[in-house]
């Protein structure tokens, strides 16, 4: 039977690991993230669980490892935040290119200076074009959910790309809320042992293998566009992964996106990570208010889903985008992407955005609310 345990965001994401049968664990702290792998490393020298730690000197470091354990055959890990991720810039566009299936969670901080350590999501979305799959979790549960779902995707044959799960510091990561602990058994059913689709480096195999040469243009590009026919490919094993764990497992995340209520709906509110819970919350006291208000989770930012955000804004007469993020002198990032879906679709109905909750300001029911009262005092389609 599955266990019930009350867990922080942080301790979800090291179970999420554990229960994927990670190989290999390389890791540097920083805040809001180090419980993960403070978490992970306990388990490994008390050796329940059976993995690597790799203990190095910098983010930088961190994900170099996890990539080369990767590329080694190994099922790979790392966790990291803000200022981190940053650290790891050029190994993060390393991994995607070397196509190593590892996974990553991210706890979301803003960036300095000035120095902060709260939430927001423009660490991530800074390194949205770096060719990682990108999931964003709203709850604990997903947290642990998505880490498993993550390698599901990632080492798929049609993908074989890098993936980061992201979750919001202290928002999520370090409060405590139940978490369902599923069986390793039916763990090991949704998710098999990696098996590299390419030729591993093994030093001891007779043919030498290199990776990471200087490639002439007319292979590069055929390189670029291999990664992205795999993010294009993997669109529907996001959609297959997300299906059949709630087959096996009973949870649902929602797959690309998770629709909240929006059946009717006159206004539609989009948002990523636990900002979409907070809204789901404000689409309920708008009905009860007579707004006929729905929510739009993006749940994967890269694939970015076209096709459902621009199905779900056709029938409403404005979208409200809430980003907790912020690119100076664009605007709200997520709003950006859902102009671009509408657009592509020719869908010509009105988005307001509304950049708000950056570094960790409090995004609450009633600035949702707000923001849609603001929206409907303004010329709709």
């Amino acid at each position: 039977m599955p266990k019930l345990d009350v867990l922080t965001g942080n301790k979800a994401a090291a179970w999420g690991a554990r229960l994927s049968r990670v190989d290999v664990v390389a890791a540097y702290p920083i805040t809001p993230q180090t419980t993960i792998v403070e978490t992970l490393s306990q388990w490994v020298e008390k050796g329940i669980m059976d993995a690597s730690f790799i203990r190095v000197e910098s983010e930088h470091s961190a994900l170099a490892a996890v990539m080369g354990a990767s590329a080694a055959g190994a099922r790979a890990f790392t966790a990291t935040s803000s200022h981190g991720l940053l650290y790891m810039a050029e190994m993060v566009f390393w991994a995607a290119g070397a196509r190593t299936p590892l996974v990553m969670a991210v706890v979301n901080r803003a960036l300095g200076p000035p120095w902060n350590i709260w939430a927001e999501h423009t660490d991530v979305l800074s390194l949205r074009d770096a060719g990682w799959i990108q999931l964003w979790a709203s709850n604990n549960q997903e947290v642990l959910d998505s880490i498993i779902q993550a390698y599901r995707i990632a080492e798929d044959k049609n993908v074989i790309l890098p993936a980061m799960v992201s979750l919001e510091g202290f928002v999520l990561s370090h409060t405590s809320t139940p978490v369902e602990i599923h069986e390793q058994e039916k763990v090991d059913q949704y998710l098999p042992p990696y098996e590299p689709p390419h030729y591993a480096m093994d030093p001891n195999r007779f043919e030498p293998v290199t990776i990471g040469n200087i490639a002439l243009p007319p292979e590069y590009i055929k390189m670029r566009a291999s990664i992205q026919r795999a993010m294009d490919n993997a669109y529907d094993v996001i959609k297959r992964a997300a299906r059949e764990f709630y087959e096996i497992f009973g949870k649902w995340h929602g797959d690309v996106v998770k629709t909240y209520m929006t059946d009717g709906a006159e206004v539609l509110v989009v948002s990523i990570g636990s900002v979409a819970e907070e809204a789901e919350a404000a689409v309920d006291e708008m009905r009860e208010n007579g707004i006929k208000a729905g929510a739009l989770k993006i749940r994967s930012v890269r694939p970015f889903p076209f096709k459902e955000v621009a199905k779900a804004a056709d029938n409403v007469s404005a979208v409200v985008v809430i980003d907790r993020d912020i690119s100076f002198g664009w605007g709200g990032i997520i709003a950006g992407m859902v102009r671009a879906a509408l657009h592509k679709h020719r869908i010509d109905t009105p988005v307001y955005e509304y950049v708000m909750g950056l570094g960790g300001d409090e995004i609450t029911v009633e600035h949702i609310t707000k923001a849609v009262s603001e929206t409907m005092e303004k010329p709709l389609r």
